[in-house]
């Protein structure tokens, strides 16, 4: 089950990929599938068949971000939030190693594409992390068994 869940950014990356899909892309794939289409032949037309797929697969992304921006809650900052890991913060983390992780808990429609050093608020790590202040130790399980974190720091705005 996928929190539906999303931050500012995040839900304004959405909108602006579904404009951009509806708007640009969408109307040019549309005009290249009707020229395309005018040449006659369309079993053999690489043009035509590629581009009639590439609009499925818009009109089939186009039909999931409506309907998904229609179900997540944005969730901005709140000043009650700081000194502790709610939804939205950046927080740094380090084990008994040193090895030292950085990342920002978001939704799950958040952790695609170029979104890098961001986590799912529905992640193990992200779970354990939720209501924990600086210097606080924490356990994460993981296929290895369960592993001790202490939180560096945390930040709302990055």
């Amino acid at each position: 089950m996928k929190t539906n869940l999303i931050t500012r950014e995040g839900y304004d990356r959405l909108k602006k990929e579904l404009d951009f899909l509806w708007k640009e892309d969408r109307p040019e794939v549309t005009k290249k599938v009707t020229w395309a289409a005018s040449l006659g032949d369309r079993s053999e037309n690489a043009d035509y068949q590629y581009n009639k797929k590439r609009l499925r697969e818009i009109d089939r992304r186009v039909r999931y971000l409506r309907k998904r921006l229609e179900q997540v809650k944005v969730v901005d900052y709140s000043p009650q939030q700081a000194g502790k890991v709610f939804f939205g913060a950046w927080v740094e983390i380090e084990n008994d190693d040193g090895e030292v992780k950085k990342f920002r808990i978001v939704g799950p429609d958040e952790i695609y594409g170029d979104a890098k050093g961001y986590i799912s608020i529905d992640s193990p790590m992200a779970r354990a992390l939720l209501k924990k202040e600086v210097d606080d130790e924490f356990s994460v399980k993981t296929p290895d068994g369960f592993k001790e974190w202490f939180v560096n720091s945390i930040d709302y705005h990055q």
